[in-house]
């Protein structure tokens, strides 16, 4: 298989950056401000756990997430903050890609059946569209080892 060429790993750098962006600003409202982990957090745990997780997921948000809910609300808030510090430096990325794939992931199953039941395929991927193309943006920075270019992941390896 050919190298990617220079033009494809700098729009992928740009594209890591934009997304770094993203979580810092997801991050910061969440850990600096007390609305996310002493209620609104909350708030959405119990949507999830009422509604929209799918039938798995529902017992680990209501046994194990919600009765630790302002503690893990700050961590949700540190880990996409750690996300979106290391997309923007371009450090140890793929470890932030694979929290970002797993963030993704919990919140697809969070919010799976938000559109209702017994509804058309299409309907239940058109609602997860604030979280599966960032799930594919994290395999791609793994895949591509995104931080070499325009990052220190590429600094340390030299």
């Amino acid at each position: 298989m050919p190298n990617p060429s220079g033009a494809l790993l700098k729009t992928i750098a740009v594209a890591r950056m934009g997304t770094a962006v993203f979580f810092i600003l997801f991050g910061e409202y969440k850990l600096f401000g007390s609305g996310f982990s002493h209620g609104g957090f909350q708030g959405y745990l119990h949507g999830y756990i009422d509604a929209s997780a799918v039938g798995f997921y529902r017992p680990i948000l209501a046994g194990v997430v919600l009765p630790h809910a302002t503690f893990l609300g700050y961590v949700v808030g540190a880990v996409e903050m750690f996300i979106g510090v290391s997309l923007l430096l371009g450090i140890w990325v793929r470890p932030a890609s694979v929290l970002g794939v797993l963030h993704m992931l919990s919140l697809t199953l969070a919010t799976w059946w938000q559109v209702g039941h017994s509804v058309p395929l299409w309907r239940y991927f058109g609602a997860e569209l604030d979280h599966l193309p960032l799930l594919f943006l994290f395999l791609i920075f793994y895949a591509s080892d995104a931080g070499r270019v325009w990052g220190l992941d590429g600094l340390r390896r030299t």
